[in-house]
């Protein structure tokens, strides 16, 4: 088991937060959080939180829309992860997402950039998007 500082914070409800797989040719789209931002420079499957009265499924689509400019269609569940970071704990539910319209302009995001699924161990991901990266990708151990 790998320590981190986030072991010795009390439990605490997660947030739950959605994230988009959007294959494409072999690809898969990840964007780099912005400066500025928690988390910063490290790469993520785009997606945000769900908000209250929501779907997982109506929350992804929209974060999409906001974060992107594209239209969706929410496909399959991929799985979930939980982590508890110093500053949030999150329960992040992943999804294969299909995109439908509209050119990808990033609204939040740095950069964003399609890549190899076995290029993902490349980039800098944060812990809660390891278990997507584990289920897509064979570059990381099970």
């Amino acid at each position: 088991m790998i320590y981190n500082k986030a072991m010795k914070m009390k439990k605490q409800t997660p947030v739950k937060v959605v994230a988009a797989v959007i294959e494409k040719d072999g690809k898969v789209l990840i964007a780099k959080r912005r400066q500025g931002d928690i988390l910063a420079g490290k790469w993520e499957f785009p997606g945000g939180k769900i908000d209250s009265g929501e779907t997982a499924e109506e929350a992804l689509k929209r974060e999409l829309h906001e974060e992107l400019d594209i239209e969706t269609e929410v496909q399959d569940f991929i799985c979930s992860s939980r982590y508890d970071y110093e500053h949030l704990s999150v329960e992040l539910l992943a999804y294969r997402v299909l995109h439908i319209s509209g050119d990808i302009t990033p609204h939040v995001h740095d950069e964003v950039r399609w890549v190899l699924l076995d290029d993902l161990c490349a980039y800098d991901f944060p812990a809660a998007n390891e278990e997507i990266v584990r289920r897509l990708s064979s570059c990381l151990d099970v």
